[in-house]
């Protein structure tokens, strides 16, 4: 704000906007230091006040992996394509860990900040968006463990061929960060006014996490009915995923594509309600 001739002229001006798309990029990216803030505050205060500390982003995968290789591995005897459970296992729980940590932390986006929307201006969306980077320095550290973990095998001789899909995981890791944001933010969207839906959200990523090949591979699910499970783009992303570094798992260009195109659907029609809502949500808490 600078005063001139007893006049305020202001460097910034806030305006209501009804629009139907309401959220200006360059105003998300023009606070994009605070987003910063938001993911230092996030990825800090998970495991401030914890003994173990950021071991537990290793510790919960492995954790995972052991008892998913015992259950279904051991107990249930469900075949992983020649792949050593362990590392069957944990190329899902990795792939699924991320997209679940970014739908679930953002679908509380508005009840979680309540605090702080009804003090400052600033783009609500640059709380989801620190999430998903927040998950994604997560997502890196157990992609670590992975390598660890495959490299371990490769050596021992495991039927394991990693390929050139390699190069595609950059694309693999956006996908999964679109999807759990668009997600996200379109639950927490609707939460706003139905606060029953975050119960219904959180049982549904359980449901979901069993409708996707974590646990088994596609190759169990009869051909006439694997048409259904690619309507589930986090098939596809784990999947491709598996392919590049364990060499199996049946996935088509067509697969891909189709999983981009819901993917980009579901983040559109998020963002769009996303800004809808921001605008009254103050009204409804």
């Amino acid at each position: 704000m600078e005063k001139t001739n007893n006049t305020t002229q202001w460097s910034t001006i806030i305006q209501s906007k009804t629009g139907w798309f309401d959220i200006s990029m360059s105003e998300v990216w023009k606070y994009r230091d605070l987003v910063m803030l938001f993911v230092r505050r996030d990825f800090v205060s998970v495991y401030k006040q914890t003994i173990l500390g950021p071991l537990w982003f290793l510790i919960q995968p492995l954790f995972s992996t052991l008892v998913f290789t015992i259950i279904f591995g051991k107990v249930a005897k469900i075949p992983t394509d020649g792949v050593p459970h362990a590392l069957f296992y944990l190329s899902g729980i990795v792939c699924w860990n991320y997209f679940s940590s970014c739908l679930v932390k953002t679908s509380d986006t508005f009840v979680s900040n309540a605090g702080l929307f009804g003090k400052v201006y600033f783009p609500r969306l640059t709380v989801s968006i620190g999430v998903v980077i927040t998950n994604m320095i997560s997502f890196l550290i157990q992609f670590l463990l992975f390598m660890g973990v495959l490299f371990y095998y490769y050596l021992a001789g495991a039927a394991i061929q990693p390929n050139l899909w390699v190069l595609a995981i950059p694309l693999l890791l956006l996908e999964m960060a679109a999807l759990g944001l668009g997600t996200g933010i379109l639950i927490s969207s609707l939460t706003t006014k139905y606060r029953d839906l975050a119960y219904l959200a959180t049982f549904g990523v359980q449901l979901w996490m069993y409708g996707t090949p974590i646990v088994y591979p596609l190759s169990q699910i009869p051909q006439q009915w694997q048409w259904l499970y690619y309507l589930n783009p986090v098939a596809s992303i784990v999947e491709s995923f598996r392919f590049a570094f364990l060499g199996v798992g049946g996935v088509t260009m067509s697969h891909i594509l189709s999983s981009i195109g819901i993917i980009i659907l579901i983040l559109v029609i998020g963002v769009i309600v996303f800004s809808r809502i921001e605008k009254n949500f103050m009204d409804t808490v």
